[in-house]
């Protein structure tokens, strides 16, 4: 057996029984000695992954002109908590910020808030936030984000919050869980466990249909709604994954950006599933906010003038550059079933006393 988190995790299951996913996930990525994203920072090409602020600023940019439209169809409140949920190195809010000075106002009105448990990514975050000019406050939830209005911003956020996985076994539903065999290792195995029955997509699932489930995502976008019902304002939410609930096992680990088996060494790589957009929407609208979308991420940053920003910054510069911007705008945006412009979403939810926001304009929730 390796490391130090694949043993703690064999002594919970030997003293308790087997382990649900969702508490793998859990250790696996929270650990507060030995979890993924306490220890290190895993981003771009010299980590585990790629998110879309590595790729080119324009993302960030584009998402602070989305900002902005927002603040002034909330009327434009001073002070308004710029909120991000798990800002990574903190390379989006950088550029949001930097495009935020467009509208000076704005600006001045924003306060910054950043929800992120690990030690090591708030010091990536700080150095990078470092020459933003404005005050920069650190929460462990987003509980501890002051009351008021609120834009709030959570790109690639929710695929790492844990899920249930259950699957369809002669007519029976299973949850997947993990045990330890006779030599102490850790493998997957399921228990039967019956699917709730308001999880359910119909009556007769075909035999292997594996379900995810997430009521880690559903109590964040519930919190979100609550705050932004009360408080007033908007959330933006990008990630990856589907329209509509369906079945399908999409739980994976990534390290050195390449996929690995699950239980490869726990704690060493990045564990995701694919967002269930339909359920975050039921959930943030139960919540008393208006959802609207989601749309494809490359339809989205579109409307925004991602064609128009990268021929700005092209200008007359040399050619290299411009290839570079190019491919960063194909990355983006591109439409294939597998490329981030399709496959990543994004879902806006609003307060409902406000109008929809953009790109949302004459849109009903």
């Amino acid at each position: 057996m390796s490391g130090g988190l694949e043993r703690e995790i064999a002594e919970i299951v030997a003293a308790d029984g087997p382990m649900t996913v969702a508490r793998f996930m859990e250790l696996a990525l929270g650990h507060p000695a030995h979890g993924y994203y306490m220890t290190r920072d895993p981003f771009g090409a010299g980590g585990d992954f790629v998110t879309a602020p590595e790729v080119s600023q324009m993302f960030g940019e584009l998402i602070g002109v989305w900002c902005a439209q927002a603040w002034q169809t909330m009327g434009t409140p001073d002070p308004v908590r710029l909120v991000e949920l798990g800002p990574g190195r903190g390379t989006l809010m950088a550029d949001l910020l930097r495009a935020a000075r467009i509208m000076p106002v704005f600006r001045k009105a924003i306060e910054v808030h950043l929800v992120e448990t690990s030690p090591v990514l708030r010091a990536a975050q700080k150095a990078a936030l470092e020459e933003a000019g404005v005050a920069v406050h650190w929460h462990d939830s987003l509980a501890g984000v002051p009351d008021g209005p609120a834009i709030l911003v959570a790109n690639e956020f929710f695929d790492a919050l844990p899920v249930r996985q259950f699957v369809f076994r002669n007519g029976a539903w299973h949850e997947v869980v993990i045990g330890i065999d006779g030599d102490g290792g850790l493998f997957l195995g399921v228990v039967p466990h019956d699917l709730p029955e308001d999880e359910r997509l119909d009556e007769a699932p075909e035999e292997g249909a594996v379900l995810e489930i997430a009521p880690a995502r559903r109590a964040v976008a519930h919190e979100i709604g609550r705050r932004l019902a009360r408080w007033g304002g908007a959330a933006l939410i990008v990630d990856y994954g589907h329209a509509a609930r369906d079945y399908g096992d999409t739980l994976q680990a990534v390290r050195g950006h390449d996929h690995v088996p699950l239980l490869d060494r726990p704690g060493e790589s990045d564990i995701t599933s694919h967002v269930d957009f339909a359920d975050l929407a039921a959930a943030l609208a139960r919540a008393g906010t208006a959802p609207y979308g989601p749309v494809p991420q490359g339809d989205f940053l579109e409307s925004l003038g991602l064609t128009a920003r990268a021929e700005a910054l092209k200008g007359g510069g040399e050619p290299d550059m411009a290839a570079e911007i190019d491919a960063a705008v194909a990355r983006l945006a591109g439409r294939g079933e597998t490329e981030m412009g399709s496959l990543f979403k994004v879902l806006v939810a609003a307060d409902r006393r406000l109008p929809p926001p953009y790109p949302f304009t004459g849109a009903t929730s």
